[in-house]
């Protein structure tokens, strides 16, 4: 049975595994080696990743006692960080996540979601009523990858 709960320190591991194994596996599809590797670098500062967890308070996506996904929602409406593991894509984990998102912003009377979407997840988003706001180019660890600022306004 999937549960969505709240963020806990020891997630941290698993989430770095899961956020590396997502863009490595998954994102490789729509972006180069070299864009990849600077997006998901094989080595971190693990206490650096465990604060980032900690200030961005994921939902984390748990099915049979295995962590399958997370995302978060900020109070300004940002979605930061929105990962699926990557066995476990097109199986309604992503779904789950973003239903969770939905009700988290009504609750906190959120009216406008928005993210920097890559192009992988580009039509996830849209399924969701997301729009592309502008396309953008961001540069990490110097490597330019393209994205998305995509809203959604339709939030009740």
């Amino acid at each position: 049975m999937l549960q969505i709960r709240p963020f806990q320190s020891s997630d941290a591991p698993v989430l770095r595994r899961t956020f590396f194994n997502a863009i490595r596996t998954i994102n490789i599809r729509d972006y180069t080696q070299a864009q990849v590797r600077a997006w998901a670098p094989d080595k971190v500062d693990e206490a650096d990743w465990s604060a980032r967890l900690t200030s961005i308070n994921p939902f984390v996506a748990v099915l049979d006692g295995e962590v399958v996904g997370y995302s978060d929602l900020q109070d300004d409406g940002y979605i930061d960080h929105f990962f699926c593991h990557a066995d476990y894509q097109g199986k309604g984990i992503g779904k789950a996540l973003m239903n969770r998102i939905f009700d988290s912003a009504t609750e906190r009377n959120i009216t406008r979601l928005y993210s920097h979407v890559s192009i992988t997840a580009k039509p996830f988003f849209e399924h969701f009523g997301f729009v592309v706001v502008k396309p953008q180019t961001v540069t990490i660890r110097g490597e330019a990858l393209n994205n998305f600022v995509m809203e959604n306004r339709s939030i009740k």
